[in-house]
C-alpha cells in the first residue's frame, strides 16, 4: 500500500513538476553566532547551550533523528526547548541500522522522505528556517545500504528537496557531508569530488536546488592535521567542496555548514586540541560564508570519546573551556510566527499516533488545486 501512494504520488509530480525554491531566509543577512555543537539526544540540549551560548546567544547544534523515533511529544519539546535557550537547531535525518545487516545503516526510500516531511511539519519551529541535512556521509558504503551510488542518492535528494518544499517553502534543505578523508575504493567509498561530480552527471543541476553544503572538515589524515596545514581532506576541505560546487552550477555562492569537525584526543593531546581549535576558529572558520562551525560532538562514550568536550567523569574539557571562553556574537535570527490556527492543528496532530499513509499524501498541502483533486480520485480507485 506504500508503495502504490508513493507511485501515484511521484506520477503527479511528474505532471505537475514543483519547481524548488530557496528558503526565504538567508542566515548569513542578520548577525550570526556561528559557534554550534553535535549532540545525539534531545536532553543534551540544555548543556549544548550553556557552550554555544557563553558570550553570545543563538548558537547552534545539530542532531540526528532516525526513520522510527517519530515521537511528537518528545521532538516538541525538543523545539520549545530550543526556543527557550535560544538555540538554532539543525536536524539531521536518518534511516535505522538495516535489518539484515547491522553493519550498515539501510537505503532511505520516497516514503521515508515523505514521513520525515510531514512529521517535521507538525512541530513548530523556533526560527523561520528549518534546516534540514539530508542524510549522513553518504559516500560510504555503510552510510548507504552497504554500497555507494551517487545516482541514487542524487535522485533522494532532489526528492527530499520538491517534497520538503512543497510541504514548507521555510525548510532549508542542507545536502550530506561527506567523508573527507575518504578514498575511491571500490564496494568500501568513494573520494567525496568525485561522489560530487557523479551527482551532477546522474541530475543535472542538483546543486543549484538545494539551499546549503554540509562539510565534515576534519583534519586528516587520522584527524590529526595541525591547522596549518591546508588540503583537500584537512579542515580547509570546505573551501575546495564549495569551488567544485561553484564549477558545477556557474557559480553559485553557496552558504556552507560545518556540521561535523574535530581531533581526536587517541592522537592529539588536549592542550594542543585547545590550541588547534582556537587557531582554526581564529584564521580559518572566519570565512564570510560559513554559517555554523558544529564540532562532533558534546558527549559520548566509545567510540566517540576521542571527539567529546565533555569527559567522561562529567566534567568539561579542555577544548570545551576554549569554545566557551571566546567572545561570540549575539545573534538575530528571524523567529517563527506563531499562528493560532498552527497550534490548534498541532494540539490535533499530537492525539494521533499514526501517520498513516493516505493522510501523508493528502497533507502536501502547497501542491496547485489541480493536484489535489487528482491525488483524491486516484485514491478513490
Amino acid at each position: 500500500m506504500k508503495f502504490i501512494y508513493v507511485f501515484l504520488l511521484t506520477i503527479l509530480l511528474s505532471i505537475f513538476r514543483i519547481m524548488p525554491a530557496y528558503a526565504i531566509e538567508n542566515p548569513l543577512d542578520v548577525p550570526n553566532n556561528k559557534i554550534g555543537i553535535h549532540i545525539l539526544f534531545p536532553s543534551e540540549i540544555i548543556n549544548a547551550a550553556k557552550l554555544v551560548n557563553a558570550n553570545g546567544d543563538w548558537g547552534y547544534v545539530v542532531i540526528p533523528i532516525q526513520a522510527g523515533d517519530k515521537d511528537l511529544l518528545k521532538w516538541q519539546k525538543f523545539m520549545d526547548d530550543a526556543k527557550e535557550l535560544h538555540i538554532i537547531p539543525i536536524i539531521r535525518i536518518a534511516t535505522e541500522i538495516d535489518y539484515f545487516n547491522s553493519l550498515v545503516w539501510s537505503k532511505p526510500k520516497y516514503w521515508d522522505i515523505l514521513d520525515f516531511a510531514n512529521f517535521l511539519d507538525s512541530l513548530t519551529w523556533p526560527i523561520t528556517n528549518r534546516y534540514i541535512i539530508i542524510f549522513n556521509e553518504v559516500n560510504r558504503s555503510d552510510e548507504w545500504g552497504g554500497s555507494t551510488n551517487p545516482s541514487e542518492y542524487a535522485d533522494i535528494l532532489n526528492y527530499s528537496i520538491e517534497i520538503f518544499k512543497s510541504i514548507n517553502k521555510d525548510f532549508f534543505i542542507i545536502s550530506s557531508g561527506m567523508d573527507n578523508g575518504a578514498a575511491t575504493v571500490r564496494g568500501v567509498s568513494i573520494n567525496q569530488y568525485d561522489y560530487f561530480r557523479e551527482m551532477n552527471n546522474a541530475i543535472p543541476g542538483i546543486f543549484n536546488n538545494i539551499d546549503g553544503l554540509a562539510s565534515h572538515s576534519y583534519p586528516n589524515p587520522a584527524f590529526a592535521q595541525p591547522p596549518s596545514i591546508k588540503g583537500a581532506t584537512t579542515i580547509t576541505s570546505f573551501l575546495y567542496e564549495k569551488r567544485l560546487i561553484e564549477s558545477l552550477t556557474n557559480g553559485k555562492d553557496i552558504p556552507v555548514f560545518i556540521t561535523e569537525t574535530g581531533w581526536s584526543n587517541k592522537v592529539v593531546s588536549d592542550d594542543l586540541i585547545s590550541i588547534y581549535f582556537a587557531t582554526a576558529l581564529d584564521n580559518v572558520w572566519n570565512n564570510s560564508r560559513i554559517v555554523a562551525i558544529i564540532p562532533f560532538i558534546l558527549e559520548a562514550g566509545a567510540p566517540f570519546d576521542e571527539f567529546s568536550f565533555i569527559n567522561s567523569d562529567g566534567s568539561k574539557s579542555k577544548v570545551y573551556k576554549i569554545v566557551e571562553k571566546i567572545e561570540k556574537i549575539k545573534g538575530e535570527p528571524k523567529l517563527e510566527k506563531i499562528i493560532v490556527d498552527k497550534k490548534i492543528e498541532s494540539k490535533i496532530i499530537q492525539d494521533i499516533k499514526d501517520f498513516s499513509y493516505h493522510e501523508n499524501i493528502l497533507k502536501v498541502s502547497k501542491l496547485s488545486e489541480d493536484v489535489k483533486k487528482a491525488i483524491r480520485w486516484l485514491l478513490k480507485i
